[in-house]
């Protein structure tokens, strides 16, 4: 079966307008045009466009999705349970959520008493999501699958005094790097010091056990990886590295130093 351009918009919910769009920047491409000028698309087209919607879904860009239709090694059914493998876990965090607004309306309504960990507990699986989703692969890789898991699971028994505390380390962390950077202080000095001495509390507050040397590697990812540079500088340029030269500075003249 073949599909003009306006059949083809209403099957799929989008605009004859973006089909058009999609045939300029190469990303979808008409099966064959009529004498005419008809743009008509096949069964093929069709499947393209499907994976088109489903790789916007997941928030990509244009070009990107271009890139993996076109890679030689392209496999539409793996890339259909990949499809289904996020989606999967898009509905249990949003039945996570779901369910901590019910208890949180029935608890309003005078019903059954929320404690202060369920209250939190959807929002920081969801952190602890979005951080496997961005560095898990290489984490493991590095400390080891029983270390991260190890370590979320600590993130996720944080009371909520605890994931307080943490979040205002962060804060101030990002605040002293910023200042320290922009004044000229040195890394292995007192404020560089002192920084570094925040950020092993912070690290403390999720590792089951600190070690100097873990804290020193994770400290090199931070200019290694430009995801963790772009973090650390997306204020004042030069903070990845202030830190990972401030915290080279402590573990040798303070943690190794320790009786």
């Amino acid at each position: 079966m073949e599909y003009t351009v306006k059949a083809l918009a209403e099957l799929a919910g989008i605009t004859p307008r973006t089909l058009r769009w999609y045939d300029q920047k190469g990303l979808l491409k008409p099966r064959r045009t009529t004498e005419a000028g008809y743009r008509l698309y096949g069964p093929q087209e069709v499947n393209r466009l499907q994976a088109i919607l489903f790789y916007k879904e997941l928030g990509l860009e244009l070009e990107a999705v271009r890139a993996i239709l076109d890679a030689p090694g392209f496999d539409r059914v793996a890339a259909l349970q990949s499809h289904l493998a996020e989606l999967e876990a898009r509905r249990q965090r949003l039945d996570a959520l779901i369910l901590t607004v019910e208890k949180t309306i029935d608890e309003a309504k005078g019903g059954t008493p929320m404690s202060d960990k369920e209250k939190f507990e959807a929002f920081k699986r969801r952190a602890v999501e979005a951080n496997e989703e961005r560095y898990g692969k290489e984490a493991r890789e590095k400390y080891g699958a029983g270390a991260v898991e190890g370590s979320n699971a600590k993130f996720l028994s944080m009371t909520e005094e605890e994931h307080g505390e943490w979040k205002a380390l962060e804060t101030e962390i990002l605040s002293a790097l910023a200042a320290a950077v922009r004044s000229g202080e040195d890394p292995a000095g007192a404020e560089g010091r002192r920084i570094a001495e925040l950020h092993r509390r912070w690290l403390s507050h999720t590792w089951e056990t600190y070690t100097p040397q873990a804290h020193r590697g994770v400290a090199e990812l931070y200019t290694a990886d430009e995801r963790f540079t772009a973090y650390y500088d997306k204020e004042v340029p030069g903070c990845a590295a202030f830190l990972r030269r401030a915290v080279r500075a402590y573990i040798v003249n303070a943690v190794e130093k320790e009786p």
